[in-house]
């Protein structure tokens, strides 16, 4: 007999310093190991979970078309999460993202998602100001 065990990443992480993310970009360190897209867009940070709304796959960020693109049906999401083309019915969500206070780092929580559609996220706690 073997015990089942399914092994899933923390859904709580630390990514790094602040300055460690430059302004206007989109950073895909954390893509495949925690399954969020670090975002730095006009002095706000944020983490988008990488999952099109659609049906769930992992969409890849097009840096020369600047936008984010699901492989599986076309979906487009501009870099702030917002869907504009294809199938998918709502942006993408955020997960909840702060400043460890023992050690500065970026702390990333996707046990907390904040949707567009229900206005969260106006939430200080889906978003970072720079």
């Amino acid at each position: 007999m073997f015990p089942n065990v399914l092994y899933e990443p923390p859904t709580s992480f630390k990514v790094g310093q602040p300055t460690d993310f430059a302004p206007e970009t989109v950073d895909e360190r954390f893509v495949e190991s925690n399954g969020v897209f670090i975002v730095n867009d006009q002095g706000t940070m944020y983490a988008l979970i990488a999952i099109c709304t659609h049906l769930g796959c992992p969409p890849n960020w097009l840096e020369a078309q600047n936008k984010f693109k699901c492989p599986c049906h076309g979906s487009g999401y501009y870099r702030n999460g917002i869907n504009f083309e294809g199938p998918t019915p709502r942006p993408l969500e955020r997960a909840a993202i702060s400043i460890d206070p023992d050690d500065g780092q970026v702390l990333v929580d996707k046990a907390q998602k904040f949707l567009w559609e229900r206005g969260q996220w106006d939430d200080p706690s889906s978003y970072l100001t720079a």
